[in-house]
This record gives structure tokens, C-alpha cells and sequence, in this order.
């Protein structure tokens, strides 16, 4: 039988594991393990053999192990495998235990070939799977197996403890809570750990305690160095000290930082995933010498298990910051600040790893708003169809185009209309829910227009709080579809004090509950917090993150603040025609006296430099005249406003300059030294403004 599994493993370099009847009559079953892919294929026999179904099974070797090979187990193979590989060895053969379905455990053999490239590297495996139970039955396999019960059972109490903990872990950061807290390392008799990770070569420290056991020089140190944790990197097998003296004698560099804490002896783990080294781990004695072979079995099977939290911790935390990274550079970078209202929007992604949503917000200055005094300003909320990275391209495209066409000053109706045909014509069948809120803040008059979106809230200057009936219609993309772009307008008055929320349905879908008693719990929470709508949306986040939840959060908070009365301020105005450098030279000199008699104080420089550039700007690329407006705009906080007219539509664009440039530093000036900036229509024409505050 074995010189028949042996020559199964002749196979052609081309030929993957196949079912193959002289194997099948034989009873054994073949796999095929791609090192680079990380796919491990059976074929039928092999299934029989595991007792695995194929439907359970996604041809991944972690989940192999997770639904029949026990963690003791699948350690002691993959560090036969490891020292197979390391070895330059052609074969490796191994007895192991599956836990079958009903709960039985069963001997299988199995002997693997290992193939390598041109550079000597592994990159295939191929071989043969067996039920060994039978060949054990004898009275000296009885022996055997009986004493290899008793340590399985040690091991499965030790790790099985340890594992479960592991299970829970997301972030390297869990990985290493779990091992310093009272079930981790302490359970298995350690007085101190350490670990550290590979990166480029080197180890990075990442775990080490108790507090003040830090050996110093070790934070990050290179494999080649003469150090255990190197060791067994390089070595790729564990490393077991067993009395003061052979730690002395191997690592002269490290004994002296340690003889404070009294060690008696150490095990040094390498941490191997994927067959490669990821990092390695040191627990520390100060009671004991020497380990038996059962305390050996268990620390390489809580190595393995460790190695796999690590590998799996890793690969959520790059694919998250990967997630994050796209959801956020889709958002707005800055949401502008506008005086008449206070804002606050907030993000929260869901903990799904590497999906992500098509929940945005955005906050949109309308032509004629101003950064004091209120205007307007358009705020939206919207959520498109999908957790991937199709759902967030849309997401990004449809904020974009919606910001446009409300810029360009349509109604809401409109915007929302056409943004619905946008999202139709692209080669997409995603739809977005989304709703779009215009608010005028000198007079609080709020116009809404919802697409399939769940309704607003308002918290009321008193705590009040309530739910916006907003009659609705489709969602974005649907409504062009089926030819229903009538779009409702709701219209409401938004009180000074007043809070307007948005948000998207993570915000209310609470896990066991419906959508009612979501928003119910919400309504109390917003009637229950802080006024300050950053402290609010703060609040609304956290406890989003409580209950959890599998759907992103996008919020958005509007507050009308309760202004005073306005006091009269100081206003100037002069003409400057084009072409005529003495009226230029009298509208900067109107400047430089009015920022010093108005108190600008030290940023009267900068003052006079933004208003040069908006002068000169308005001259040069219009070829027309221009008016330029200072005064001063009294209120809860002193500003001075500065604006400058001229005859074109066109609009202005911040443009960065090349580095030998004599031009396009203008709005970058402006963007940089001005407390706030915009653009509003005037008749046939534009005015470009800026505001600064004045102590």
C-alpha cells in the first residue's frame, strides 16, 4: 500500500491531484496544495476519507483544519510540513487524528511530495490521504495511541481555552489582549511575554510585559541578530531554554536584561502562517526548568493557533484600512463652515473588513450664501444600494453631479430628477435611496424632497424632538426607470436653536428590532444629549458602535444658531475700471485705510494681500470693470467682508502653480488666508467674497 502511495506521487509537473481509481480501490484519496494560491483541491476518495462534504468545503486548508482537524493536530502537521520544507526534503509522511461528523475520532496517514521551482523555492505539493485507523489497532498501537490520547487531552484543555479567546480577536491588538490577560499566557504558568512580527527583514516588537521587563535595543532588531526571537524566525522551529545557564551561555546580549526578573527558562515560538514566518513569540518562567513533551506539544499547537489569529487580524486590518481609505476619499474632504448654522457630520464604517458602502453626506453652498448673517445651503444624505467598492465608485459619482446641479441653483425637485436620470444612464443596476435638504438660514425655511430615504428628525430649541413626515418619492435611478421623476417638495421652518438630523438607515436598524422602534431609541437619544451638535453627533456614533450593526452610519447635523440683533458696521465701495492702474491704486489704498480704522489689528497685511489678489483676478481674466465692497458685519462675532463684482458668469478655480510660475497662487492665497470665501450670482454677472474676523 505504501509503495502504491508513493508512486501516485510521480504525478506530471502539470497534472493537479486527480481522482485516480488504483487509488480509490486502495482506499486513499489524493490532494493538491497550491503554496502561492493557498488552495488545497481533493479529490472524491479524499472526501470520503475526511468524511467532508464537498458543499462544506471552499478549498481553503484553514477551513480543512476548522471543520476536522483539531488544533493539536493540525499544528503537529503543519510543523512536520514546515521542517519538510525547510529541510530541502522531496517527501514527508505523518499520522494525525479528524474529528468525523458524528463526533468519532479516526486515524488518517498521509505522505506528500514537494515540489519546487527552478530557485529551489516550494511551490506545490501533491499527495495521498489515507484512513489509518485499522493499521493502529494492533496492542502496540494501542499503547501509542493511548499515550497519544493522554496528551491530546492535555493539549485540547490548554489551547482549546486559548483558541476560543482567539476566535474573537480582530486586531493584532485583540491577538495580544487575549494573550496578556488571565486566560492567555498566565494559564499555561508564564511569567512574561514578548512577541514581534517580520517586517522588511526585521522584527518589530510589538507585545512585551509585564511593565518594565523591556530589554532596551530590542524594539526592532534584524533576523541575522543573535537573538532567540531571530532564532526561530530563521529556523522556522521552536526553541525551548530550559535552565538559566543555556540562556546565558546561547544569548550573552539578552541574559544580562533578564536576570532581574529571575528566569528559570523560555519558549521561543516561531509564529508560521501560510508556510512562512510572520513573527515570533517568548513566554518566560520563573518557576520551572525543563519541558516535557506534552508541555512541548501544547506550546507549538498554541503557536500555530496564534500564527493564524495574527495572519487573520492582519489581513482584516489592511483590507479595513484599505476600505476606509476609498470610503473616505469619496467623501467630502471638508465640509464648509457656514455662519447662521452650526454643522457636524460624522462617518462610521461597518466592521465587515474589506466591504465597504455607498453612504455619503455632503454639505453644498448655494449661489447667494454667506459665511454670517445666513443663506443658503443645500445638505445631503444618501445611501446607495451595495457593500462594495461598485457601491462606493457610485457613491462618489453621484455626490459629485448632485453637488453640481444644486450649485447651478435648480429647485430640489430638480436636482433630485436629474440625478435620478444620472444614476439610470450609468452602466449600473445599482439604485440609491437619498434625500436633499436646501435651507435658507436667514429666515429658516427649509425645502426637502426625499428618494426613498427614511424621513428626517428635528430636535426642537427646547429638547423637543420629532419625526419629519416628508412625503417621498423613488429612489435614485428607480423613479427614471419606471418615468415617475415627480418629486414631492416638503417645506418646513427650521426655528432659531433648532437641529436638523440626516442620516442613513445604519443609524436606526438596530439588531432584533424594526425600523419604528429604531427610530424611536434615536429620537430619545438626540432628546437626551448635548445641545452642541458635535457633542450630539459624537453620542449618535458611539452608540451606533454599541449595538453594532452590519450597515455603514453617515450623518449629518444642521443647527440654526440663535443670533443677536446686528449692529450697523462700517461700508466702502469703489469702481475700478479696467485698464485704469490710478483707480487700482486708489481701491488698495481704500483697503489699506479701512482694515487699520476698522481694528484688523496684525492681520491687516494679510487682509490687504487677499484683497489685492480678488482685485487683480477680477481684472485680468474678465478684460472688464470691477467693484470693490469692504464693510463690517456685526453680530455674535465681528467679521469683515470684502467683496469684489465684475460682468462675467464665469467661475473662478483654485488652480496650484507650477513651481517657476508667475500666476495661479491667486485663490490659493484666498483659500489659505481668508476665514471663509465664496462665489455668489449677481444679475449678468459674479461676486467673488471673503470674510476675516476681526477681534
Amino acid at each position: 500500500m505504501a509503495d502504491r502511495g508513493a508512486s501516485a506521487l510521480s504525478l506530471p509537473e502539470d497534472r493537479p491531484a486527480h481522482p485516480d481509481p488504483i487509488l480509490a480501490l486502495n482506499g486513499m484519496g489524493s490532494f493538491d496544495w497550491d503554496l502561492d494560491a493557498g488552495l488545497f483541491l481533493l479529490d472524491a476518495q479524499a472526501f470520503e476519507v475526511l468524511d467532508l462534504p464537498p458543499e462544506e468545503y471552499d478549498g481553503r486548508l484553514d477551513t480543512l483544519n476548522a471543520l476536522r482537524v483539531p488544533p493539536p493536530e493540525a499544528a503537529r502537521l503543519d510543523a512536520t510540513v514546515a521542517r519538510a520544507i525547510k529541510d530541502g526534503s522531496e517527501h514527508y509522511s505523518a499520522y494525525f487524528r479528524i474529528r468525523r461528523r458524528d463526533g468519532t475520532m479516526r486515524w488518517t496517514h498521509t505522505r506528500g511530495r514537494i515540489r519546487r521551482d527552478g530557485t529551489g523555492r516550494p511551490h506545490r505539493v501533491v499527495g495521498i490521504l489515507r484512513d489509518a485507523t485499522e493499521e493502529l489497532a494492533d496492542s502496540t498501537a494501542r499503547g501509542f495511541r493511548s499515550a497519544q490520547d493522554e496528551a491530546f487531552r492535555q493539549q485540547t484543555g490548554v489551547v482549546q481555552v486559548i483558541s476560543a479567546a482567539l476566535a474573537h480577536a480582530r486586531t493584532v491588538q485583540d491577538v495580544i489582549d487575549v494573550l496578556k490577560d488571565t486566560h492567555g499566557v498566565r494559564h499555561l504558568g508564564a511569567t512574561s511575554l514578548v512577541m514581534g512580527l517580520v517586517e522588511a527583514g526585521r522584527i518589530r516588537l510589538v507585545a512585551e510585559g509585564p511593565a518594565g521587563s523591556f530589554v532596551p535595543g530590542t524594539a526592532v532588531t534584524r533576523i541575522d541578530e543573535p537573538y532567540p526571537m531571530s532564532e526561530v524566525v530563521r529556523s522556522l522551529s521552536p526553541r525551548f531554554i530550559e535552565s538559566p545557564e543555556e540562556f546565558a551561555a546561547h544569548y550573552p546580549l539578552l541574559w544580562p536584561h533578564l536576570t532581574g526578573l529571575r528566569i528559570t527558562s523560555a519558549a521561543y515560538l516561531p509564529l508560521i502562517a501560510q508556510a512562512r514566518p510572520i513573527g515570533a513569540m517568548g513566554l518566560l518562567y520563573d518557576n520551572r526548568r525543563g519541558f516535557s513533551a506534552e508541555e512541548r506539544a501544547v506550546l507549538v499547537a498554541l503557536g500555530g493557533s496564534i500564527a493564524q489569529s495574527l495572519m487573520r487580524a492582519m489581513l482584516y486590518e489592511q483590507e479595513k484600512d484599505l476600505a476606509q481609505g476609498l470610503q473616505q476619499a469619496m467623501l467630502p474632504r471638508s465640509i464648509p463652515s457656514v455662519c447662521g448654522a452650526d454643522v457636524a457630520v460624522r462617518y462610521r464604517s461597518a466592521a465587515l473588513g474589506r466591504d465597504i458602502g455607498g453612504d455619503w453626506y455632503d454639505l453644498i453652498p448655494l449661489p447667494g450664501a454667506t459665511s454670517s448673517g445666513g443663506g443658503r445651503v443645500g445638505a445631503v444624505i444618501g445611501d446607495v444600494q451595495g457593500h462594495d467598492t461598485h457601491a462606493a465608485a457610485v457613491m462618489g459619482q453621484l455626490r459629485i453631479v448632485l453637488r453640481a446641479y444644486a450649485a447651478e441653483g435648480h429647485t430640489p425637485a430638480t436636482v433630485m430628477a436629474r440625478a435620478s436620470v444620472f444614476l439610470h444612464e450609468l452602466d449600473t443596476d445599482r439604485f440609491a435611496t437619498c434625500l436633499y435638504a436646501e435651507a435658507d438660514l436667514a429666515t429658516g425655511v427649509v425645502q426637502m424632497v426625499r428618494a426613498g430615504h427614511i424621513d428626517p428628525l428635528v430636535r426642537h430649541r427646547d429638547g423637543r424632538c420629532a419625526r419629519l413626515s416628508v412625503e417621498g418619492g423613488l429612489p435614485l435611478g428607480l423613479s427614471a426607470e419606471f418615468g415617475r421623476l415627480e418629486y414631492p417638495v416638503a417645506t418646513v421652518e427650521l426655528e432659531p436653536g433648532a437641529t436638523l438630523l440626516l442620516c442613513t438607515d445604519g443609524l436606526v436598524e438596530l439588531p432584533g428590532t424594526d425600523l419604528d422602534e429604531g427610530v424611536s431609541a434615536l429620537l430619545r437619544l438626540v432628546r437626551d444629549g448635548p445641545a452642541e451638535v458635535a457633542a450630539l453627533a459624537d453620542r449618535l456614533i458611539r452608540a451606533a458602535e454599541e449595538h453594532g450593526g452590519d450597515d455603514d452610519v453617515a450623518l449629518l447635523l444642521l443647527r440654526r444658531r440663535i443670533r443677536q440683533a446686528a449692529r450697523p458696521g462700517g461700508r466702502l465701495r469703489r469702481h475700478v475700471a479696467s485698464g485704469d492702474p490710478e483707480a487700482l491704486a486708489r481701491a488698495r489704498h481704500m483697503v489699506r485705510d479701512a482694515v487699520r480704522a476698522w481694528g484688523a489689528g496684525a492681520q491687516a497685511d494679510e487682509i490687504e494681500l487677499v484683497a489685492d489678489e480678488l482685485i487683480t483676478n477680477a481684472l485680468l481674466h474678465t478684460e472688464g470693470p470691477a467693484s470693490v465692497t469692504l464693510r463690517v458685519l456685526e453680530g455674535d462675532e465681528r467679521r469683515l467682508r470684502i467683496e469684489v463684482e465684475d460682468c462675467s458668469s464665469a467661475l473662478p478655480r483654485r488652480r496650484d502653480a507650477d513651481e517657476n510660475g508667475v500666476s495661479g497662487r491667486g485663490l490659493l492665497l484666498v483659500d489659505r488666508l481668508a476665514d471663509a470665501w465664496g462665489v455668489a450670482a449677481r444679475g449678468s454677472g459674479k461676486a467673488v467674497w471673503c470674510e476675516f474676523r476681526l477681534p
